[in-house]
């Protein structure tokens, strides 16, 4: 699932017009570079949730023939925050661990490790799965602790990436079309020992600002370029 459903305010006046997964960064937009890496690691049926100018990401993307793989759409209205956009969107999911991946970042991890995650992840017991990283300088004391592959609610230490593996089970006793945030379900599972995590020391950046989204465009045409002399 990428999560596309965010209002973006921090991007604004961009947003006001554009959603943010739409946003272009090396000619093509933030939501464009995470289907084609997708598409790229194996994976093929993917569900994007949108709420905020929802008709313009189905225009844009289709069904998802032109990247050769399936797109289904969860609208939301209003927006359902992280958690609540997932419940909402469980019938489309399926049984199975799935993955979920924030729109709103740029990274180089490799989405071909997610489908052998989310099978351990399933012969495991635990919840959820949780990609972290070094913390960015606008996020500088993290979010979660992570000791021998566990992750602890104490010490934080490393940043949420928004990369993560879920179990169905952990959104069921969420209705669909409530609000719900991601976090505290996260720290309650957390704390009963139920979330595995690993530490991403690639490429990653919250594209959360104009600021950000300028400086990874100038760097992505440039390597584009350096490519192409």
């Amino acid at each position: 699932m990428l999560l596309a459903a965010g209002r973006g305010e921090r991007m604004r006046p961009l947003t006001d017009h554009t959603p943010k997964p739409l946003l272009q960064v090396g000619g093509k937009s933030l939501i464009v570079w995470h289907i084609e890496n997708v598409a790229r690691a194996g994976i093929y049926d993917l569900v994007i949730n949108h709420a905020h100018l929802g008709s313009q990401i189905e225009a844009a993307l289709g069904d998802g023939g032109q990247f050769g793989i399936r797109i289904r759409y969860s609208a939301e209205n209003p927006v359902l925050e992280t958690a609540g956009g997932i419940a909402n969107a469980l019938l489309l999911l399926g049984d199975a661990p799935f993955a979920v991946i924030n729109s709103d970042i740029y990274c180089d991890y490799d989405f071909a490790q997610l489908p052998e995650r989310a099978a351990l992840l399933k012969a495991s017991g635990d919840t959820a799965h949780l990609v972290l990283v070094n913390n960015p300088a606008h996020h500088p004391n993290g979010d979660f602790g992570l000791i021998s592959s566990r992750v602890v609610n104490s010490t934080p230490a490393f940043t949420f990436s928004g990369i993560g593996i879920y179990q169905p089970s952990l959104f069921e006793n969420i209705p669909r079309g409530t609000v719900a945030p991601l976090a505290p379900l996260l720290r309650a599972q957390i704390a009963l020992g139920k979330v595995s995590g690993e530490h991403y020391g690639g490429r990653w950046l919250d594209v959360g600002t104009p600021q950000r989204l300028e400086k990874l465009d100038n760097e992505l045409r440039s390597q584009h370029n350096a490519t192409h002399v």
